[in-house]
Protein backbone atom coordinates (compact mmCIF):
# COMPACT_ATOMS: atom_id res chain seq x y z
CA UNK A 1 0.00 0.00 0.00
CA UNK A 2 1.39 3.38 -0.99
CA UNK A 3 1.12 6.32 1.35
CA UNK A 4 -0.09 9.51 -0.38
CA UNK A 5 2.29 12.43 -0.08
CA UNK A 6 0.01 14.49 2.14
CA UNK A 7 2.88 16.69 3.27
CA UNK A 8 2.46 18.66 0.04
CA UNK A 9 -0.97 19.80 1.19
CA UNK A 10 -0.52 22.93 3.35
CA UNK A 11 -1.81 22.90 6.88
CA UNK A 12 -3.93 25.59 8.41
CA UNK A 13 -1.93 28.59 9.61
CA UNK A 14 -3.00 29.58 13.11
CA UNK A 15 -0.41 32.24 13.69
CA UNK A 16 -0.70 35.66 15.23
CA UNK A 17 -2.65 37.25 12.36
CA UNK A 18 -5.79 35.15 12.54
CA UNK A 19 -7.55 36.57 9.49
CA UNK A 20 -4.84 36.27 6.85
CA UNK A 21 -6.02 34.25 3.84
CA UNK A 22 -9.66 34.34 4.99
CA UNK A 23 -12.13 35.19 2.23
CA UNK A 24 -14.23 38.34 2.54
CA UNK A 25 -17.37 36.20 2.58
CA UNK A 26 -16.04 34.20 5.51
CA UNK A 27 -14.96 37.38 7.31
CA UNK A 28 -18.52 38.71 7.10
CA UNK A 29 -19.83 35.47 8.58
CA UNK A 30 -17.24 35.47 11.35
CA UNK A 31 -18.03 39.05 12.34
CA UNK A 32 -21.67 38.06 12.81
CA UNK A 33 -20.75 35.22 15.19
CA UNK A 34 -20.66 35.61 18.97
CA UNK A 35 -17.09 35.85 20.18
CA UNK A 36 -15.12 35.41 23.37
CA UNK A 37 -11.50 35.84 24.32
CA UNK A 38 -9.48 32.91 23.01
CA UNK A 39 -7.11 30.69 24.94
CA UNK A 40 -4.29 31.31 22.48
CA UNK A 41 -5.69 33.59 19.81
CA UNK A 42 -7.42 36.93 20.24
CA UNK A 43 -10.90 35.44 19.90
CA UNK A 44 -12.90 32.26 19.63
CA UNK A 45 -16.09 32.46 17.58
CA UNK A 46 -19.29 30.50 18.12
CA UNK A 47 -20.00 28.82 14.79
CA UNK A 48 -22.76 26.23 14.32
CA UNK A 49 -23.04 25.99 18.10
CA UNK A 50 -19.37 25.41 18.95
CA UNK A 51 -16.32 27.59 19.59
CA UNK A 52 -13.42 27.76 17.16
CA UNK A 53 -10.90 30.08 15.55
CA UNK A 54 -11.59 32.13 12.45
CA UNK A 55 -9.43 30.06 10.11
CA UNK A 56 -10.99 26.88 11.38
CA UNK A 57 -14.39 28.22 10.38
CA UNK A 58 -13.28 28.76 6.79
CA UNK A 59 -11.73 25.28 6.63
CA UNK A 60 -14.85 23.67 8.10
CA UNK A 61 -17.08 25.44 5.58
CA UNK A 62 -14.88 24.18 2.74
CA UNK A 63 -14.96 20.65 4.19
CA UNK A 64 -18.75 20.72 4.56
CA UNK A 65 -19.16 21.97 1.01
CA UNK A 66 -16.76 19.70 -0.84
CA UNK A 67 -16.02 16.47 1.05
CA UNK A 68 -17.65 13.33 -0.32
CA UNK A 69 -17.57 10.35 2.00
CA UNK A 70 -17.07 6.80 0.78
CA UNK A 71 -18.63 3.83 2.51
CA UNK A 72 -15.16 2.48 3.32
CA UNK A 73 -13.96 5.72 4.97
CA UNK A 74 -12.95 5.84 8.63
CA UNK A 75 -13.33 9.13 10.51
CA UNK A 76 -11.44 9.50 13.81
CA UNK A 77 -13.12 12.19 15.91
CA UNK A 78 -11.98 13.75 19.18
CA UNK A 79 -12.17 16.98 21.08
CA UNK A 80 -8.58 18.35 21.38
CA UNK A 81 -6.24 16.72 23.92
CA UNK A 82 -8.26 13.54 24.28
CA UNK A 83 -5.94 10.95 22.79
CA UNK A 84 -6.07 12.12 19.16
CA UNK A 85 -2.50 11.19 18.26
CA UNK A 86 -2.84 7.80 19.94
CA UNK A 87 -6.08 6.76 18.19
CA UNK A 88 -4.60 7.82 14.84
CA UNK A 89 -1.53 5.65 15.42
CA UNK A 90 -3.57 2.67 16.61
CA UNK A 91 -6.04 2.84 13.75
CA UNK A 92 -3.35 3.24 11.10
CA UNK A 93 -1.40 0.27 12.50
CA UNK A 94 -4.47 -1.96 12.77
CA UNK A 95 -5.89 -1.20 9.34
CA UNK A 96 -2.56 -1.41 7.50
CA UNK A 97 -0.98 -4.35 9.31
CA UNK A 98 -1.01 -6.52 6.16
CA UNK A 99 0.80 -3.90 4.06
CA UNK A 100 3.07 -2.73 6.87
CA UNK A 101 3.98 -5.57 9.27
CA UNK A 102 4.28 -4.23 12.80
CA UNK A 103 7.71 -5.77 13.31
CA UNK A 104 9.10 -4.11 10.18
CA UNK A 105 11.88 -1.66 11.07
CA UNK A 106 10.63 0.57 8.24
CA UNK A 107 7.08 0.87 9.56
CA UNK A 108 5.59 4.28 8.64
CA UNK A 109 4.87 5.12 12.28
CA UNK A 110 8.60 5.00 13.00
CA UNK A 111 9.32 7.66 10.40
CA UNK A 112 6.12 9.74 10.22
CA UNK A 113 4.01 11.52 12.81
CA UNK A 114 0.50 10.01 13.09
CA UNK A 115 -0.97 13.35 11.95
CA UNK A 116 0.90 12.99 8.66
CA UNK A 117 -0.43 9.48 8.12
CA UNK A 118 -4.00 10.33 9.17
CA UNK A 119 -4.63 13.93 8.08
CA UNK A 120 -7.04 16.32 9.74
CA UNK A 121 -9.94 17.36 7.54
CA UNK A 122 -10.00 20.91 8.89
CA UNK A 123 -6.31 21.48 9.71
CA UNK A 124 -4.75 19.83 6.69
CA UNK A 125 -6.95 18.86 3.78
CA UNK A 126 -9.40 21.77 3.66
CA UNK A 127 -7.18 24.41 5.27
CA UNK A 128 -7.13 27.89 3.74
CA UNK A 129 -10.36 27.35 1.79
CA UNK A 130 -8.91 24.48 -0.26
CA UNK A 131 -10.84 21.82 -2.15
CA UNK A 132 -8.21 19.06 -2.46
CA UNK A 133 -8.25 16.13 -4.84
CA UNK A 134 -8.41 13.09 -2.57
CA UNK A 135 -8.43 10.56 -5.38
CA UNK A 136 -4.79 9.65 -4.71
CA UNK A 137 -5.62 8.27 -1.27
CA UNK A 138 -6.12 4.53 -1.49
CA UNK A 139 -9.09 2.99 0.27
CA UNK A 140 -9.93 2.57 3.02
CA UNK A 141 -9.21 6.24 3.68
CA UNK A 142 -8.63 7.39 7.27
CA UNK A 143 -9.22 11.00 8.32
CA UNK A 144 -9.17 12.89 11.60
CA UNK A 145 -11.37 15.71 12.86
CA UNK A 146 -12.25 17.75 15.93
CA UNK A 147 -15.57 18.88 14.43
CA UNK A 148 -18.68 18.05 16.51
CA UNK A 149 -20.96 15.36 15.14
CA UNK A 150 -23.71 17.77 14.14
CA UNK A 151 -21.34 19.67 11.86
CA UNK A 152 -19.91 16.68 10.03
CA UNK A 153 -20.53 16.50 6.29
CA UNK A 154 -23.97 15.04 5.57
CA UNK A 155 -22.38 12.42 3.32
CA UNK A 156 -20.55 11.10 6.40
CA UNK A 157 -23.67 10.88 8.54
CA UNK A 158 -25.78 9.25 5.84
CA UNK A 159 -23.18 6.78 4.56
CA UNK A 160 -21.92 3.46 5.89
CA UNK A 161 -18.51 4.89 6.74
CA UNK A 162 -17.25 4.24 10.26
CA UNK A 163 -16.75 6.95 12.87
CA UNK A 164 -14.54 6.30 15.90
CA UNK A 165 -14.86 8.81 18.72
CA UNK A 166 -12.42 8.96 21.63
CA UNK A 167 -13.12 11.18 24.62
CA UNK A 168 -11.29 11.73 27.87
CA UNK A 169 -12.31 12.63 31.40
CA UNK A 170 -13.10 16.38 31.20
CA UNK A 171 -10.84 17.03 34.20
CA UNK A 172 -7.76 15.66 32.44
CA UNK A 173 -8.83 17.18 29.11
CA UNK A 174 -8.83 20.61 30.72
CA UNK A 175 -5.38 20.28 32.31
CA UNK A 176 -3.88 18.86 29.12
CA UNK A 177 -5.42 21.69 27.06
CA UNK A 178 -4.14 24.33 29.47
CA UNK A 179 -0.57 23.00 29.37
CA UNK A 180 -0.72 22.75 25.59
CA UNK A 181 -1.91 26.33 25.15
CA UNK A 182 0.77 27.63 27.50
CA UNK A 183 3.43 26.14 25.21
CA UNK A 184 1.84 27.54 22.08
CA UNK A 185 1.12 31.09 23.22
CA UNK A 186 3.33 33.75 21.68
CA UNK A 187 6.06 35.28 23.83
CA UNK A 188 4.34 38.63 23.45
CA UNK A 189 1.18 37.24 25.06
CA UNK A 190 0.68 37.35 28.82
CA UNK A 191 0.40 34.03 30.69
CA UNK A 192 -2.97 32.31 30.80
CA UNK A 193 -3.74 31.77 34.50
CA UNK A 194 -5.18 28.38 35.39
CA UNK A 195 -8.16 29.99 37.10
CA UNK A 196 -9.04 32.08 34.04
CA UNK A 197 -8.75 29.11 31.70
CA UNK A 198 -10.88 27.02 34.07
CA UNK A 199 -13.68 29.60 34.10
CA UNK A 200 -13.66 29.69 30.29
CA UNK A 201 -13.73 25.90 30.16
CA UNK A 202 -16.68 25.71 32.53
CA UNK A 203 -18.57 28.17 30.29
CA UNK A 204 -17.84 25.89 27.34
CA UNK A 205 -15.42 28.35 25.75
CA UNK A 206 -12.66 26.09 24.47
CA UNK A 207 -11.76 24.93 20.99
CA UNK A 208 -14.66 22.90 19.55
CA UNK A 209 -16.48 23.11 22.88
CA UNK A 210 -18.59 23.13 24.94
CA UNK A 211 -16.99 19.80 25.79
CA UNK A 212 -20.27 18.32 27.03
CA UNK A 213 -22.09 19.01 23.75
CA UNK A 214 -19.17 17.60 21.75
CA UNK A 215 -19.18 14.38 23.76
CA UNK A 216 -22.95 13.99 23.87
CA UNK A 217 -23.28 14.44 20.12
CA UNK A 218 -21.13 11.40 19.39
CA UNK A 219 -22.38 9.48 22.43
CA UNK A 220 -26.01 9.67 21.37
CA UNK A 221 -25.17 8.75 17.78
CA UNK A 222 -23.17 5.73 18.98
CA UNK A 223 -26.27 4.52 20.79
CA UNK A 224 -28.48 5.11 17.76
CA UNK A 225 -26.05 3.67 15.17
CA UNK A 226 -23.59 1.35 16.97
CA UNK A 227 -22.49 -0.28 13.72
CA UNK A 228 -21.32 3.07 12.35
CA UNK A 229 -20.21 5.05 15.41
CA UNK A 230 -17.89 3.62 18.07
CA UNK A 231 -17.58 5.60 21.30
CA UNK A 232 -14.43 4.95 23.33
CA UNK A 233 -13.01 6.44 26.51
CA UNK A 234 -9.31 7.20 26.84
CA UNK A 235 -9.22 5.90 30.41
CA UNK A 236 -10.80 2.56 29.47
CA UNK A 237 -8.31 2.16 26.62
CA UNK A 238 -5.39 2.80 28.96
CA UNK A 239 -6.66 0.42 31.62
CA UNK A 240 -7.46 -2.48 29.27
CA UNK A 241 -5.71 -1.84 25.98
CA UNK A 242 -5.85 -5.42 24.71
CA UNK A 243 -9.64 -5.77 24.73
CA UNK A 244 -10.12 -2.27 23.34
CA UNK A 245 -7.71 -2.87 20.47
CA UNK A 246 -9.68 -6.00 19.61
CA UNK A 247 -12.93 -4.05 19.87
CA UNK A 248 -11.54 -1.35 17.59
CA UNK A 249 -10.33 -3.88 15.01
CA UNK A 250 -13.73 -5.62 15.03
CA UNK A 251 -15.54 -2.34 14.51
CA UNK A 252 -13.21 -1.38 11.65
CA UNK A 253 -14.00 -4.65 9.90
CA UNK A 254 -10.48 -6.05 10.27
CA UNK A 255 -10.67 -8.34 13.33
CA UNK A 256 -7.56 -10.07 14.59
CA UNK A 257 -7.35 -13.72 13.61
CA UNK A 258 -6.66 -16.43 16.15
CA UNK A 259 -3.24 -16.85 14.57
CA UNK A 260 -2.49 -13.13 14.94
CA UNK A 261 -3.49 -13.14 18.58
CA UNK A 262 -1.39 -16.22 19.33
CA UNK A 263 1.58 -14.59 17.62
CA UNK A 264 1.27 -11.58 19.93
CA UNK A 265 0.31 -9.09 17.21
CA UNK A 266 -2.07 -7.16 19.46
CA UNK A 267 0.71 -6.65 22.00
CA UNK A 268 3.10 -5.60 19.23
CA UNK A 269 0.67 -2.90 18.09
CA UNK A 270 0.24 -1.76 21.69
CA UNK A 271 4.00 -1.40 22.05
CA UNK A 272 4.50 0.35 18.71
CA UNK A 273 1.74 2.87 19.45
CA UNK A 274 2.43 3.31 23.17
CA UNK A 275 2.81 6.83 24.52
CA UNK A 276 6.39 6.20 25.56
CA UNK A 277 7.45 4.76 22.22
CA UNK A 278 5.81 7.48 20.14
CA UNK A 279 7.21 10.22 22.37
CA UNK A 280 10.76 8.87 22.07
CA UNK A 281 10.77 8.66 18.28
CA UNK A 282 12.92 11.32 16.64
CA UNK A 283 10.16 12.23 14.17
CA UNK A 284 7.93 13.19 17.11
CA UNK A 285 10.61 15.27 18.83
CA UNK A 286 10.99 17.78 16.02
CA UNK A 287 9.15 19.27 13.08
CA UNK A 288 5.55 20.37 12.70
CA UNK A 289 2.95 18.00 11.29
CA UNK A 290 0.32 20.66 12.00
CA UNK A 291 1.55 24.16 11.19
CA UNK A 292 2.55 26.17 14.26
CA UNK A 293 2.14 23.07 16.47
CA UNK A 294 5.51 21.50 17.30
CA UNK A 295 5.33 17.73 17.30
CA UNK A 296 7.17 17.60 20.63
CA UNK A 297 4.25 19.38 22.30
CA UNK A 298 1.84 16.62 21.29
CA UNK A 299 3.26 14.39 24.03
CA UNK A 300 3.26 15.54 27.66
CA UNK A 301 2.36 12.83 30.20
CA UNK A 302 -0.57 10.86 28.87
CA UNK A 303 -1.52 9.98 32.45
CA UNK A 304 -4.91 9.44 34.05
CA UNK A 305 -5.81 11.71 36.95
CA UNK A 306 -3.02 14.29 36.63
CA UNK A 307 -5.63 16.98 37.28
CA UNK A 308 -5.53 16.25 41.02
CA UNK A 309 -2.19 18.08 41.10
CA UNK A 310 -3.72 21.31 39.81
CA UNK A 311 -7.39 21.76 40.71
CA UNK A 312 -8.64 23.03 44.05
CA UNK A 313 -11.55 21.31 45.85
CA UNK A 314 -13.87 24.15 44.81
CA UNK A 315 -12.86 23.71 41.17
CA UNK A 316 -13.49 19.97 41.40
CA UNK A 317 -16.91 20.61 42.91
CA UNK A 318 -17.81 23.14 40.21
CA UNK A 319 -16.78 20.98 37.27
CA UNK A 320 -18.37 17.87 38.81
CA UNK A 321 -21.66 19.76 39.10
CA UNK A 322 -21.46 20.89 35.48
CA UNK A 323 -20.84 17.33 34.30
CA UNK A 324 -23.71 16.05 36.42
CA UNK A 325 -26.07 18.69 35.03
CA UNK A 326 -25.01 18.45 31.39
CA UNK A 327 -24.69 14.68 31.05
CA UNK A 328 -27.78 14.09 33.18
CA UNK A 329 -29.43 10.73 32.50
CA UNK A 330 -27.70 10.28 29.12
CA UNK A 331 -25.76 7.32 30.47
CA UNK A 332 -22.40 8.99 29.82
CA UNK A 333 -20.36 8.97 33.00
CA UNK A 334 -16.75 9.49 34.08
CA UNK A 335 -14.89 8.42 37.18
CA UNK A 336 -13.84 11.33 39.36
CA UNK A 337 -10.90 10.70 41.67
CA UNK A 338 -10.48 12.48 44.97
CA UNK A 339 -8.71 15.81 44.59
CA UNK A 340 -5.65 16.88 46.51
CA UNK A 341 -6.57 19.53 49.08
Amino acid sequence: MAIPHLAKIPTIDVGEDEEDLISNECKELIHSCPKEKGWRTSFLYKFQGFWCQSKEIQAIISFQKHFRAKSSDVILATIPKSGTTWIKALTFAIMNRKSFPISNENHPLLASNPHDLVPFLEYKLYANNRNPDLSNILEPRIFGTHVPYGSLRESIKSSDCRVVYVCRNPFDTFISSWHYCIKLRLESQPPLPLEEAFDMYCKGVIGFGPFWEHMLGYWKESLARPNNVLFMKYEDMKEDAISHLKKLANFLGVPFSIEEEKAGLVEEIMKLCSFGNLKDLEVNKSGKSIKDFDNKYLFRKGEIGDWVNYLSPSMVEKLSKIMEDKFGDSGLKFKVLSSVS
